[in-house]
């Protein structure tokens, strides 16, 4: 069997957040779930209405550019893309085709072609019976489409970099990119080739796929179904193709359109746009305004706070989390050895905290715990004041009601007790409760003594001091 080589490029479409979609004053909601009320004679389509461009739209698409490193256009213009669809009113969309606002640039290693602008087509139903319903609220909302070069190899590449692209959306505010919903969806074009081929194989384009691992499932599936092709000595034809997420399989749409099939040719009703001469868009304010991103924020959380590269991948994934991380650090600055606390935090929040969220029906941002409180729970920990598992029982009220760690610990009863008189009685009790244990240690089973040392914290209610601990079952168990 021959080896053959992968070849994908892929085509983004995500939704802009705006106030009103791309060519008129129609909110641009995509959480509204009545059919048809965001809507207007211009994103109908109807005759004699005239499209104006929404800034709003520009300016994120312009930011995009700036983060990924690629070149603004100083000219551009928006085209018509002519084929007819029910979910297309006008019979056309407007869109970018010759001179898009943004050429070239990477993300996440990958080369990109272009970032352009476009209108969203409205959203068709097919299961509901003998009929298909359209839904223009989603007609007109402005639209990015990033292309990327052909040259990602495999189907977790691919993922990876749909998932660095959403977050990079996110981080600028240019759109919450819900694969869910609907506001990011990928298109990935497809080719094998032998190994050492210097030509692409025939491509194939399976479009609109949601989910990060549809997009794995979907291009894996395609290479698998092209190298059998080949290899029964069957043709592989342009075509595009969809996903179907119940049989993990894609299957045949239409022929493949090529460009001259959508008759392209600049929109007469809408102006051309030179962005030096807008003020806002000039470079240096654009650049003023993109705040830190994902992967500068990924650097700076392994390299100033030495955070493990698994637990920074939570906080830049989660902007939110990551965030609520940071004000927490601030608060722990004046303490003594900055980086240990930072990554005693880092544990409760990412162990304790998340079980806490996950078991929990209320969402996080319900939570009581202000950053105050929680860099006082680590002070008291790395204190000695309570011990971890004290530090977890303050956490869970903490989340639940609020409150200050330390009135919480008092009133339960959970400050640290670390005098030998107090606790002697404590581990006397355990090695009086435990004689089969106290002889499997004895004997040589060292590993008993964990145990014992569990079950003192246990009858101390996690107030005892485990060192402390430890050092008077040693010391009783020696005798």
């Amino acid at each position: 069997m021959k080896k053959y080589v992968p070849t994908i490029g892929l085509e983004i479409h995500a939704e802009l957040k705006t106030r009103t979609k791309m060519f008129c004053d129609s909110k641009n909601d995509p959480d509204e779930e009545r059919p048809n009320v965001n809507i207007c004679p211009i994103c109908m389509g109807h005759p004699g209405t005239l499209p104006v461009i929404n800034k709003q739209a520009v300016k994120h698409v312009i930011k995009m550019g700036q983060a990924v490193g690629g070149t603004i256009a100083n000219f551009t213009e928006f085209d018509r893309k002519n084929y007819f669809y029910p979910d297309i009113p006008k019979g056309y969309q407007i869109s970018q085709y010759k001179y898009p606002l943004v050429s070239g640039g990477s993300l996440h290693g990958v080369q990109l072609t272009r970032i352009h602008l476009e209108e969203d087509t409205a959203r068709s139903t097919h299961d509901t019976g003998t009929e298909s319903l359209v839904d223009f609220n989603r007609a007109g909302l402005p639209l990015m489409e990033l292309v990327t070069e052909p040259v990602i190899h495999s189907a977790e590449e691919a993922s990876a970099f749909a998932r660095e692209l959403q977050l990079l959306l996110q981080y600028l505010g240019a759109g919450d990119a819900n694969m869910e919903k609907g506001e990011m969806r990928v298109e990935a074009n497809i080719s094998i080739a032998p190994e050492g081929s210097k030509t692409f194989g025939t491509k194939v384009e399976v479009k609109n796929i949601n989910s990060f691992k549809a997009v794995e499932k979907a291009i894996a599936y395609e290479i698998e179904r092209h190298t059998a092709m080949l290899e029964a000595g069957e043709k592989i034809i342009q075509e595009t193709r969809g996903w179907d997420e119940t049989k993990e399989e894609t299957f045949s749409q239409r022929v493949k359109e090529d460009s001259h099939d959508y008759r392209y040719f600049p929109e007469p009703d809408l102006p051309k746009i030179y962005v030096s001469e807008i003020p806002e868009f000039a470079p240096e304010k654009i650049k003023a305004e993109l705040g830190e991103l994902p992967w500068e924020r990924r650097e700076r959380l392994t390299k100033e706070l030495g955070l493990r590269s698994e637990d920074a991948e939570v906080y830049v994934r989660n902007k939110e989390w990551g965030d609520y991380f940071e004000a927490v650090v601030e608060k722990l600055k004046k303490e003594g050895d900055e980086k240990k606390l930072v990554a005693t935090l880092s544990n409760y929040i990412n162990s304790d905290l998340a079980s806490l969220v996950k078991n929990n029906p209320k969402r996080w941002a319900d939570a009581k715990i202000d950053a105050d409180s929680f860099a006082e729970l680590i002070s008291m920990t790395a204190a000695n004041k309570v011990s971890s598992r004290g530090a977890k029982e303050i956490l869970k009220v903490m989340f639940e009601k609020g409150g200050s760690p330390e009135k919480i610990s008092s009133e339960l009863g959970l400050a640290q007790q670390s005098g030998e008189e107090t606790l002697m009685p404590i581990v006397k009790k355990v090695i009086e409760n435990n004689p089969t244990v106290v002889a499997d240690f004895k004997s040589g089973k060292a590993a008993s003594l964990q145990y014992l040392l569990g079950q003192a914290m246990k009858e101390s209610r996690g107030s005892g001091n485990p060192e402390v601990l430890k050092k008077l079952l040693t010391e009783v168990l020696s005798k």
